[in-house]
């Protein structure tokens, strides 16, 4: 027996990368050879001294609830982070932590979007920007962009998308699925556009923000454009740079009367997040950087011989990337080639015929695409490319 679900819940999709990474996963359990180059996450351990003050935490007995936006010292941690690292203040007071980064944009959509509302997506997107969305019954705006301009949201794009029922605008970078990173220059021209439409509010999620080794570190547009700063959500966490994925532990700050509808609808959703991960981020915020640069110049490397092995298969080709672990990988040829068609036919293919995962770009809004994660041993994803390119050849 079934009964009518929500036409809110009718409206999305399921998470391609969640599902796919699930499938290799079951088939891996079920004694199959496969390689899964579809998680987004870190194939680092969490360093110990993280580890070692979550034991610490436990032992101390700080195993009860929080104040719901997070302890004070982590908060303070946060507004530490904020000012030496991305360059702008933000009070404490105006912090929220939550079960990770995702939970942030979600309800930042949530406080700012409502029937009849737009929100700007910038293609390629990560998956859940489109349908986070929806949730909030708006409607996404999705803005292409193009490989030769390493699909970087450009001014005029911006401009010509934005309209008065536009209420939010979604940055991300360094970016997921594309590894792009947007410089000083380019943010600040994307800033100069939105300042003319007062009624948008950005979210710039800061997620992979050390995973980045272009000319250019990744830069804040709240610190490069301070006019936005009374509009703009900068969303960040520990999962990706501090390999704490498991953890669920993100934080975001920004101008207090959207951080305080944000903790509202926290306060009757999940209340706080785990205290134990509440501790453990304090340790990795605090702690310096060095685990985070060792892990940063492994992906530097990994992502140069990645390419090169991708570009020496028939009908695949991709350009370098200067941050986070993903290659977006134009498939166009080799679809054709196979006479497939489209991107999630190849994956399935691949997936069948050789056992490797990987994610079709339809999902990232990037058809003919594919997206693989170098967050794996250097033979690993060797491997795996052997295996695609002995697909492409049969």
């Amino acid at each position: 027996m079934s009964l009518p679900v929500s036409r809110r819940v009718q409206r999305v999709q399921a998470s391609a990368t969640v599902e796919i990474n699930a499938l290799a996963l079951q088939r891996r359990s079920a004694g199959e050879d496969v390689i899964s180059l579809a998680a987004g996450e870190p194939d680092f351990d969490t360093p110990t001294h993280v580890c070692d003050a979550a034991v610490e935490a436990i032992r101390s007995g700080k195993t009860h609830y929080t104040p719901l936006a997070g302890v004070p010292e982590l908060r303070d941690a946060i507004s530490a982070k904020f000012q030496r690292d991305n360059g702008f203040a933000v009070e404490p007071s105006d912090i929220v932590v939550s079960n990770g980064g995702k939970q942030l944009i979600y309800n930042a959509a949530l406080a700012t979007l409502g029937p009849g509302d737009k929100a700007i997506v910038v293609a390629p997107y990560w998956v859940s920007y489109p349908d986070i969305v929806r949730l909030a019954d708006a409607e996404p705006v999705i803005v292409e962009t193009r490989p030769e301009q390493t699909f970087k949201l450009q001014p005029d794009a911006l401009e010509a998308a934005l309209d008065d029922d536009v209420r939010l605008v979604i940055l991300n970078s360094p970016g997921n699925p594309c590894g792009n990173v947007y410089s000083r220059a380019e943010l600040i021209a994307l800033g100069e556009v939105l300042a003319r439409h007062p009624k948008a509010v950005i979210v710039s999620d800061e997620i992979y923000e050390h995973l980045c080794w272009g000319e250019e570190a990744s830069l804040s547009i709240a610190a490069l454009c301070p006019e936005l700063a009374d509009r703009t959500i900068t969303v960040n966490g520990v999962s990706k740079c501090y390999a704490m994925t498991g953890w669920r532990l993100g934080f975001a700050g920004g101008p207090d009367w959207l951080m305080r509808e944000i903790r509202k609808l926290q306060g009757q959703q999940t209340t706080n997040a785990c205290s134990i991960s509440q501790y453990a981020a304090i340790a990795a915020l605090n702690g310096g950087l060095e685990y985070v640069h060792r892990m940063r110049d492994v992906y530097a490397r990994r992502e140069k011989r990645s390419v090169e092995l991708i570009n020496a298969v028939d009908g695949l080709h991709c350009d370098p990337v200067a941050g986070a672990f993903y290659l977006l990988v134009d498939s166009r040829n080799l679809i054709e080639a196979r006479g497939l068609v489209d991107d999630v036919a190849l994956c399935k293919a691949i997936l069948n015929d050789v056992g490797v995962a990987c994610v079709p770009g339809t999902a990232f809004g990037a058809a003919g695409f594919m997206r693989l994660s170098f967050a794996c041993e250097d033979a690993v994803f060797a491997e795996a490319v052997r295996r695609i390119g002995e697909y492409a050849r049969s």
